[in-house]
């Protein structure tokens, strides 16, 4: 090593010194197919599995409809309630863990999903993510006490 050589390696506190772009990243390539490493468009993308869906648009649409189905049904996992009221409490555990299990299973391959960088898949996510909370969680489709006529049932006129 040269004096320049280990005036820039001392410097850089160990670190090896960065590649030439002739051999950075050689394992970013997988067959003929270039895994990304930032957000790109395009039907041509690798998702989950090896060559899938490859370079065909109708399997790149199948691709997409599976991440957003995916998606929903995590939001439909988290806020629906599955469980009977008169469960036993073991038999409630061992439901809740199993769905916890399911959904956290889910949520990885959604993650997996959407680390492919294809802003396609990244955008039907969050689209099957905000339509399941929209649909389950947020409200707005439960009938509230008062627009159900429930309170008014329970109110009794005051008397003197």
């Amino acid at each position: 090593m040269d004096a320049a050589d280990n005036a820039h390696h001392h410097h850089m506190h160990g670190m090896a010194p960065p590649m030439d772009s002739s051999t950075a990243w050689p394992e970013m390539t997988h067959g003929t197919m270039m895994l990304h490493m930032t957000f790109f468009w395009g039907a041509n993308a690798e998702i989950l599995f090896n060559r899938w869906p490859g370079e065909r648009g109708g399997m790149y649409a199948l691709a997409l409809i599976f991440v957003f189905v995916l998606a929903f049904i995590v939001e439909w996992l988290s806020h629906s309630r599955l469980i009977k009221e008169d469960s036993s409490a073991a038999a409630a555990g061992l439901i809740r863990t199993l769905l916890h299990t399911v959904r956290v299973g889910l949520v990885n391959l959604v993650m997996l999903a959407v680390m492919s960088f294809n802003v396609g898949v990244f955008l039907v996510a969050i689209g099957g993510h905000c339509l399941g909370f929209l649909l389950f969680g947020s409200r707005l489709f439960k009938k509230s006490a008062v627009a159900s006529g429930s309170a008014s049932r329970t109110e009794q006129p005051v008397t003197s």
